[in-house]
């Protein structure tokens, strides 16, 4: 009899904060409910951490165009991501699935504090870990937190779910009627090719340590459960 026990496949999801307010400004609680719905559904597979954005409440960069101080927008928005954070833990637990919010920035009435031993923890028991308060520090996207909480974690794979498009293509595809979807592409070729995939220094951080990425489309229902599962949907990025 085989001592071992075949260990889950640990996956970071990225979030857009746009997913969560459905192209407005705020949650929708329909849309939040679907993708916590999406995400109970593959608990069976796969261990799950979640990082998610705040466009749906505050962009750090746009405000700091129209003249705020860009640490104090940078700031702003962190506390957006905590408020998306919570309405997904909501749904998560409504759906049957126990889950913690972890915040880079200490409040802890609402969230725990980003321990990462703690993190892995909560994963091993099978609950989901969902990062608030992006990096904790103005000038990091989620995109890079999403690779930089990968790593720390020791997840299998970064998930990054986009709205609106299914994964990379060869060029805009909403501009360029003949460009194409890439299946599968190294991180240095997408560099040559100028491909933009996720934020510059994410993309270097995921390169760098040999983190892979799958780039995918949040529609049509149910991709997002196949994907946690281990589903070739999108576009897999690797050194």
């Amino acid at each position: 009899m085989s001592e071992t026990v075949a260990r889950k496949r640990r996956v970071l999801l990225k979030l857009s904060g746009e997913a969560f307010g459905g192209g407005t400004l705020g949650v929708n609680p329909d849309v939040v409910s679907q993708i916590a719905r999406e995400i109970a559904a593959a608990m069976e597979s796969a261990e799950v951490a979640v990082v998610v954005g705040g466009g749906n409440f505050f962009r750090g960069a746009e405000l700091s165009q129209r003249g705020m101080d860009r640490s104090r927008a940078d700031y702003m928005g962190m506390l957006g991501t905590v408020m998306n954070a919570l309405a997904l833990q909501d749904f998560l637990e409504q759906a049957g699935v126990s889950s913690r919010v972890q915040s880079a920035i200490t409040m802890t009435q609402v969230a725990e504090t980003y321990i990462p031993l703690r993190a892995v923890r909560h994963l091993e028991k099978g609950r989901v870990v969902i990062f608030g308060a992006g990096a904790g520090l103005p000038y990091f996207s989620t995109d890079t937190v999403a690779a930089q909480r990968a790593l720390e974690i020791r997840a299998d794979e970064v998930l990054v779910a986009k709205n609106g498009v299914d994964g990379v293509y060869t060029a805009d595809p909403n501009q360029d009627p003949d460009a194409t979807l890439i299946s599968e592409i190294s991180y240095n070729d997408a560099l040559v090719r100028g491909l933009k995939v996720v934020d510059s220094t994410a993309f270097s951080l995921c390169m760098d340590n040999g983190m892979p990425m799958r780039v995918f489309g949040m529609e049509p229902a149910g991709n997002v459960t196949e994907a946690l599962r281990g589903a070739k949907l999108g576009t897999l990025v690797h050194r």
